[in-house]
């Protein structure tokens, strides 16, 4: 008997090995999405099937919302992407209106006005101190409550600022995060810009004895907004985030009036205008200018090796895959879209300042209406995190091909590529952007893609504004090509 189990034992124990050797060519996928299927196991092929890529230009689409996080600054010697520059302009207003000063206005003594920014971090290069410049929107080219403003061109809207509110501003990145704490306030992660004695005065005094501060209608009469630049002379390699929604960011008027008086000394109080998306007008323009950058020669190159990604307002990359034309009928395990960085190779490494996009989406074209749907059954919209997660699209850092943090992007296209292969679904061109506040279009899985609606990618799924840029292997590159991989069976 007990020979008989030693028996038993190491024929299992065989079998189980040459169960596993068979299995050598199945493995976990790019996407990480576990084992796949082993129940076809002996059978189970993969392949690769080249894409042809083309890098275009996507300038003209993005909209910022109050809600984003907004950029100042400017980027001059990137020479992969070229230059940017980034302003914002914007409005804020008190919590109530008519608003009036505390107390007496002919008691009323001036202390300061301190405009105060919500910061939240940087984009490029932060060993430099960045000079902020705060002047006033003209009044004879206000901003329009009513309009979300396109990002890129600020002329083609002629906003336009006219007097300096304060003196420059030096923002140092190894202070700004500091605590601030006053009788006022707890807080860290501010820019605080004191403005001059004219608009000081313009605020607590002389609005006061107008109808400036009778509605928000009459305010944005009386005072436009704010316009926040970047010095051209000073450091001209990052871009400023900065959230106008955050409790952070207020006008802060400090003053005393004869109802703050304590013990027969005037005590200073403080009264605060902040933002709103609703009643306040808020733009932020980012101007892309590509002269004599790498990806000025590689727009518009069919079958490229090398693409560029840049975040909206930015440039994206056009995806053909013509083996699927003629795939025979198979059992699609996964087919995988990889897209992998290509590194630069100077040794101040340009990704360590200018990082990839957090996340990249992959739509297809429709042709018939001119517009970005989403990839059909694989992509089933943002409500599902899960499945929004398993589509892929998020960057992840490998290290491959003798190179570390390579950002690398995969997208699961098993369901798209098996509906081509067994139903003869249509074949779509496909984008690869970065996308931010995006709306595409969106039509439901097989067998209820009848009918189509919206879906909308937010900044937050996505990209902050103007952040990130990746330069990626095309079809043809010699390393980090661009490619599908499909697992398949016979049938």
């Amino acid at each position: 008997m007990a020979a008989n189990n030693i028996v038993r034992s190491i024929s299992v124990t065989i079998f189980i090995g040459f169960l596993f050797s068979a299995c050598t060519r199945i493995g976990t996928t790019e996407l990480g999405l576990g084992l796949l299927p082993s129940m076809d196991s002996y059978n189970t092929k993969d392949t690769i099937l080249v894409v042809e890529t083309e890098t275009a230009d996507r300038l003209d689409s993005t909209k910022f919302y109050g809600s984003d996080d907004y950029v100042v600054g400017s980027i001059t010697n990137d020479p992969i992407f070229g230059s940017t520059t980034a302003n914002m302009f914007f409005q804020l207003k008190p919590s109530y209106f008519p608003y009036y000063t505390r107390g007496s206005k002919d008691s009323l003594v001036v202390d300061s006005a301190v405009l105060i920014l919500s910061y939240k971090g940087f984009y490029g290069d932060s060993t430099n101190p960045v000079t902020l410049n705060l002047k006033r929107i003209s009044a004879s080219t206000p901003l329009n409550i009513d309009s979300i403003y396109a990002s890129n061109y600020p002329e083609a809207y002629n906003i336009q600022s006219d007097v300096t509110m304060a003196n420059p501003y030096t923002l140092n990145f190894s202070r700004v995060q500091d605590s601030v704490i006053n009788r006022y306030e707890a807080a860290k992660n501010q820019i605080r810009i004191p403005l001059n004695k004219t608009f000081t005065d313009l605020f607590l005094k002389t609005f006061d004895s107008t109808t400036a501060y009778k509605t928000d209608t009459t305010l944005r009469k009386y005072f436009p907004g704010f316009a926040l630049t970047a010095s051209a002379s000073s450091n001209n390699n990052v871009l400023v985030r900065i959230s106008l929604t955050d409790t952070n960011t207020k006008l802060a008027l400090y003053y005393k009036t004869n109802s703050t008086t304590v013990t027969g000394a005037r005590d200073t109080v403080v009264d605060y205008f902040k933002f709103s998306t609703y009643g306040n007008g808020y733009a932020n323009f980012v101007k892309r200018n590509r002269t004599a950058s790498e990806v000025s020669k590689h727009i518009g190159v069919a079958k490229d090796s090398l693409v560029y990604v840049q975040t909206s307002p930015g440039t994206l990359v056009k995806i053909k895959i013509p083996g699927l034309k003629n795939f025979a009928n198979k059992i699609i395990h996964r087919a995988e879209l990889i897209a992998e960085q290509v590194p630069t190779t100077a040794p101040s490494s340009l990704e360590s300042k200018w990082t990839a996009p957090s996340y990249l989406f992959l739509g297809a074209y429709d042709s018939a209406f001119k517009l970005l749907r989403n990839v059909p059954n694989d992509y089933q919209g943002t409500a599902n995190a899960t499945q929004f997660a398993r589509f892929g699209g998020r960057v992840i850092y490998k290290s491959i091909q003798g190179y570390d943090n390579v950002a690398t992007y995969n997208f699961d296209l098993s369901r798209y590529m098996q509906g081509i292969v067994s139903r003869k679904d249509s074949i779509f061109d496909l984008r690869l952007i970065a996308p931010v506040n995006e709306t595409i279009k969106y039509v439901p899985q097989y067998p209820y893609n009848l009918t189509s609606g919206n879906d909308y990618i937010s900044s937050y799924l996505a990209n902050s504004p103007a952040i990130g840029r990746v330069r990626l292997g095309g079809g043809s590159h010699s390393k980090f090509r661009m490619r599908l991989k499909v697992y398949y069976s016979d049938l």
